[in-house]
């Protein structure tokens, strides 16, 4: 449940200061007549993410065993590649998305209403396709029960509950240490994910190894202990992993880990200037503005 509810608050804060500051803007942009079409994009690019999640729920389940192995290694590996790059980005962006989504829905208002729609659908479908692909990777193993469903869940209502006080001035948190500790924490989870990815691709036959055991710490990680469940669920570490799954876990997780800790070798970019108008111009960003 942790790991669905650190995906979910992770992915779920990025999506709600994308539509805080698109909000924020055009509230302080006087453009109030407009936010109807934010929202309309926002919740068609939910729905497509419900869709994607349901859509690759119900292929898995369509295929034979073979097949499904397949199917999950391939999404556990396209899992660890997006959740890895959207860590990487969001670091290196996350000073400069404001100014651009203001750049970019400046651009759409001048364009038309549906322009706006697209704008809006577009800034959010990213992040929900990418929690849909990275939440079905994640729990391959563990959909006997609801409680990934209820992490995930209470992780997005978490996240709009942050982000709704941040849009509101009622909350203020250093979202740079909040970034960085559930980064590093993400990182442990898609190493887990790209380890299950290659055990899935042993046990479709497409690696070999499967029955060649690292190591046995199931007197220390007993399954079907709290403490075994909780880790197993969290980062994917088995009690009996494979040589090559482990040798998988190391190779993702060590270097990923030290690249996402090196210090940047610059500074702070300059955020892009707000686009001209007199409302806008003349007040300060808003703390959503500020946050993203």
């Amino acid at each position: 449940m942790f790991a669905s509810y650190l995906i979910g608050l992770r992915e779920g804060l990025e999506g709600a200061l994308v539509v805080s500051v698109l909000v924020a803007f055009l509230v302080k942009s006087d453009r109030r007549d407009r936010l109807p079409l934010v929202w309309t994009g926002v919740i068609a690019a939910a729905v497509l993410s419900v869709g994607f999640g349901a859509l690759l729920t119900f292929t898995a389940a369509g295929l034979g065993h073979r097949g499904q192995e397949l199917f999950d290694a391939i999404t556990s590996l396209l899992a660890t590649v997006f959740v890895t790059w959207m860590i990487f980005w969001m670091r290196g962006a996350a000073w400069s998305l404001s100014g651009e989504l203001r750049s970019r829905l400046t651009e759409a208002l001048r364009l038309g209403p549906v322009a706006v729609v697209v704008m809006a659908f577009l800034a959010v479908a990213r992040e929900g396709l990418e929690t849909a692909l990275l939440f079905f990777a994640s729990v391959q193993g563990a959909t006997t029960t609801a409680s990934p469903l209820i992490g995930i869940s209470l992780g997005l209502l978490t996240s709009i509950v942050i982000g709704w006080g941040l849009y509101r001035s009622a909350l203020r948190i250093d979202l740079s240490t909040f970034f960085t500790w559930t980064g590093l924490l993400l990182i442990l989870v898609a190493a887990g994910i790209f380890k299950y990815g290659v055990h899935d691709l042993q046990e479709a036959n497409l690696l070999p190894g499967l029955s060649a055991q690292a190591f046995d710490i199931s007197a220390v990680l007993p399954p079907d202990s709290w403490w075994g469940a909780l880790v197993s669920g969290m980062f994917n570490i088995t009690a009996q992993p494979t040589v090559l799954e482990s040798l998988a876990w190391v190779a993702y997780a060590l270097p990923t880990l030290v690249l996402f800790l090196r210090p940047p070798s610059s500074r702070r970019p300059a955020s892009p200037a707000s686009p001209s108008s007199p409302s806008s111009s003349a007040s300060p960003a808003s703390p959503a503005e500020k946050a993203a």
